[in-house]
């Protein structure tokens, strides 16, 4: 734009029209242009174009936060009624969007393993209107063969929406593996610094323009041009950070799995039938490990209040190493049983690694664990 070489931020809530009648044709969709930011906003269109081309999708949508997305787009596909097969584990904030819609507009869910063509058929119900996968899982690190649930989706013509979160597009492209929406909580790896809330959507352009016109425009979770420009931002570097987070990682996997206080580690890359899975459609193993101690949920804390260099919050994809209890923080909405069920227990501990250096973010885990 203009020849500038970062993309202006287009700090504006309006647009002015050069006659009535120019404004006239761009209410009724027969001229190109911008007219309110809620409903476009140059800054946020090259975002969205950004993403639309790193996922390898026809169009993208970009909103205030990752739920905004979520809801976005479940929304835009139910109505009441229907019918949404989930894999067995979702972010705790989704699960409770789940059990808004089922409690006021009867919009049904289940969790579904979804291990096999066979168990997956057996979930779906004629009322089926979207299958709904994070993979890796939130926080369990469960992997979903992705190219099999779209396979069984299309004999149904039901379609699949993938939270790709945790991996971003730099390490896995669920619409390339024949899923038909990409969700992300660019809050996440994409912005990659801490300091923006943000979704973004890729998808068919019939699809998400239909979404920007209703449950996008009227609901109205849409992202600031600001906040557009930060994600701008982090996407130049992105694959260099995301490289890094997957070197640390698999460096602190290896030594967790010889902690005597550690009786399991999640992770895309350890050993097992899921490692085909990975192989399939992951380029690396992303920078979230979950692993469970030896304790109770006492031990548990303590270990997290025995860090001093690591900080304890929720979120993950940033350059700090993050820890959290998802049980009593980012999955405490679900219920204990179905919690249980996701394999959430009061052991597990999810850790985002950083950019530091793997040596620094190892002696901390290193001296919290020898004291529990």
């Amino acid at each position: 734009m203009l020849g500038s070489l970062a993309t202006p931020l287009f700090q504006t809530s309006t647009y002015t029209f050069t006659s009535a009648e120019q404004g006239e044709r761009r209410f009724a969709g027969e001229e190109e242009g911008y007219i309110y930011s809620r409903l476009g906003n140059p800054t946020v269109t090259v975002l969205e174009e950004r993403i639309a081309a790193l996922e390898n999708g026809e169009r993208g949508l970009a909103f205030g936060s990752g739920m905004a997305a979520v809801s976005a787009v479940l929304i835009a596909l139910t109505k009441a009624g229907d019918h949404i097969l989930c894999s067995s584990g979702l972010y705790g904030c989704t699960f409770g969007l789940l059990t808004m819609m089922k409690e006021k507009y009867n919009i049904a869910h289940d969790f579904s393993a979804m291990e096999s063509k066979d168990a997956l058929r057996s979930r779906i119900k004629p009322e089926t209107a979207c299958i709904y996968v994070e993979t890796p899982i939130n926080p369990t690190i469960k992997l979903i063969d992705l190219k099999m649930v779209a396979e069984v989706a299309k004999e149904y013509n039901i379609p699949v929406v993938v939270d790709n979160t945790f991996s971003s597009p730099y390490l896995q492209r669920p619409l390339e593996l024949g899923c038909d929406v990409v969700i992300h909580s660019a809050t996440k790896y994409i912005g990659g610094h801490g300091d923006v809330i943000a979704g973004l959507v890729v998808g068919t352009k019939e699809f998400l323009d239909s979404v920007a016109m209703t449950t996008q425009k009227d609901i109205g979770g849409v992202i600031s041009p600001f906040d557009a420009w930060l994600l701008l931002r982090g996407l130049k570097t992105l694959p260099i950070r995301m490289d890094r987070h997957c070197d640390n990682a698999e460096k602190i996997v290896s030594e967790l799995k010889h902690h005597s206080k550690v009786t399991a580690v999640y992770y895309p890359l350890e050993e097992g039938a899921e490692i085909s899975i990975q192989e399939q459609q992951m380029k690396r193993g992303g920078g979230v490990i979950s692993f469970e101690i030896d304790g109770t949920k006492a031990d548990a804390q303590q270990f997290l209040n025995k860090l001093s260099f690591l900080k304890i919050a929720v979120s993950l994809g940033d350059a700090e190493t993050l820890i959290e209890h998802p049980a009593t923080m980012t999955h405490a909405v679900v219920p204990e049983e179905s919690r249980l069920e996701m394999g959430i227990t009061d052991q597990l501990i999810r850790l985002s690694v950083g950019l530091e250096a793997w040596n620094d973010i190892w002696a901390d885990l290193k001296q919290a664990l020898d004291q529990i």
